[in-house]
């Protein structure tokens, strides 16, 4: 993979460690991102946002502005909903990542975003890619859903081209000839980036399996798998949830979910990054 000349290891050894104020994504603590897909109401997000910054959760994410399959789909709240993301970053302390949709909405998204996230829709969208090499700001950039891993990475190179080399990768899922599971979870790919790539790779098993029951063990399976971090879909009602309740994990259950991350972290002679209270606990 000659092409990758910013993100490949032969043109940085070490390791990359992406800050975002204090924190820090690709170093040897496994961050947490959670929240609900979409930003549906002040209550539902509050109730989301206070239950994870009680388990230690310094990262919640949630959607602003929804790219949908069908236009009938819920769009999402957009302005106002990053109002409310940036109400609950400043109540209980968490940081915010948001998806941004295209160049058109870079300025909008970015006072209220601590990273900014590329979903898979746009991994090819290589005008709005080279916009976001432009900012000084993080991103998040999601594996394209039939994209091959040096397609992945090549994507990661427009952004570190513009000077942002502040860039996250995310493993999702990609598309394939099973529909058994919404997805087929890469987890070969974590490793594989690694050995590619001084870049931080995270997982994301919401999305990458599209099954609730499925998040727990793949999520273990990418914390076995070398992953920096994950991004956990949670909501406090899924069933009444407008965007993808079906593989949202229940906020009463996170507490559970997390101590078995917890577990495997401590295998794998790690631990996770969550506020100081609940680390002691």
């Amino acid at each position: 993979m000659s092409d990758l000349k910013l993100v490949g290891k032969q043109y940085q050894n070490h390791k990359s460690v992406v800050h975002i104020g204090s924190e820090k994504i690709g170093a040897k603590d496994i961050c947490l991102i959670a929240g609900p897909c979409a930003v549906e109401s002040e209550e539902q997000l509050d109730a989301i946002a206070k239950g994870l910054s009680e388990l230690g959760v310094k990262f919640i994410r949630g959607g602003a502005y929804k790219p949908r399959t069908s236009p009938y789909a819920f769009q999402g709240l957009k302005k106002e909903g990053l109002k409310m993301l940036k109400n609950a970053s400043q109540k209980y302390g968490v940081k915010i990542v948001t998806e941004v949709l295209d160049t058109t909405l870079i300025e909008e998204v970015y006072p209220y975003a601590d990273i900014l996230q590329v979903g898979s829709r746009n991994a090819k969208n290589y005008a709005f890619l080279k916009e976001l090499g432009k900012i000084d700001k993080p991103i998040l950039l999601k594996r394209g859903m039939s994209s091959t891993v040096q397609e992945w990475l090549l994507a990661a190179e427009y952004i570190l081209m513009g000077g942002n080399n502040q860039v996250i990768l995310c493993e999702r899922g990609i598309r394939t000839f099973d529909t058994s599971v919404r997805n087929t979870m890469d987890i070969a790919a974590i490793p594989l980036v690694k050995e590619l790539s001084h870049l931080p790779v995270i997982a994301d098993p919401s999305q990458g399996t599209g099954k609730r029951s499925l998040v727990t063990p793949m999520s273990l399976a990418a914390i076995a798998a070398g992953a920096d971090g994950l991004m956990i879909e949670v909501h406090n009602e899924p069933e009444e949830a407008l965007s993808d309740g079906f593989q949202s994990m229940y906020l009463n259950t996170m507490g559970e979910m997390i101590e078995s991350l917890r577990a495997q972290a401590q295998h794998s002679g790690r631990s996770l990054n969550l506020t100081k209270e609940e680390i002691s606990a």
